[in-house]
């Protein structure tokens, strides 16, 4: 199914796609079970396979990325070949390209994060500004905001609660529960 002005343009042998909204899906060839609505959701989608992008530029880069949910404007835009992700709220997961198996709910929750693996971050900016840093978890507003890693580590960290952990910028294997837990 396609509305919109260059909707599903290239789909060849591709089956079970919907796409609402211009160039929704527009470069899709092969990939499968893809819901696009929105403005160029998943407009570079070319073979990847049961995503769903609902809003304007959701999943805009993803090329080869299988199993992503995406909902609400930029979110996981840059995702090319990231698999089993869900991003929901603007700019969640908006700089992830390669990571997969990422949980973000919530506006600018994990948008930093660009190769990540398994993190979860629920609330309003949550793990915002960690772009290499795996295996966390942040739940509150702010948590772990200020946590970044430069290279790829699996921190293990877990701040829950309104800004815990938000003084936490490279340590490993750190509980702070609780509202400022860390400050």
């Amino acid at each position: 199914t396609a509305v919109g002005n260059g909707a599903l343009d290239s789909n060849t042998t591709a089956s079970n796609n919907t796409a609402v909204g211009s160039a929704a899906l527009t470069a899709n060839t092969t990939g499968t079970r893809n819901t696009a609505v929105g403005a160029n959701s998943l407009d570079a989608n070319t073979t990847g396979s049961y995503n769903v992008g609902v809003g304007n530029f959701t999943l805009t880069s993803n090329t080869t990325g299988q199993q992503n949910t995406a909902l609400g404007e930029d979110a996981m835009d840059a995702n090319t070949t990231g698999s089993h992700n869900v991003g929901i709220g603007r700019v969640a997961l908006a700089a992830n390209t390669t990571g997969t198996q990422n949980v973000a709910v919530g506006a600018l929750a994990l948008d930093a994060s660009t190769i990540a693996h398994n993190n979860t971050a629920i609330g309003y900016a949550a793990l915002s500004a960690d772009t290499l840093g795996g295996a966390n978890v942040a739940i509150g507003t702010n948590a772990l905001t200020t946590q970044n890693f430069t290279s790829t580590t699996n921190s293990f960290n877990v701040g829950v609660g309104y800004g815990a952990g938000n003084q936490v910028t490279t340590g490993v294997q750190n509980t702070l529960i609780g509202g400022l837990a860390g400050d």
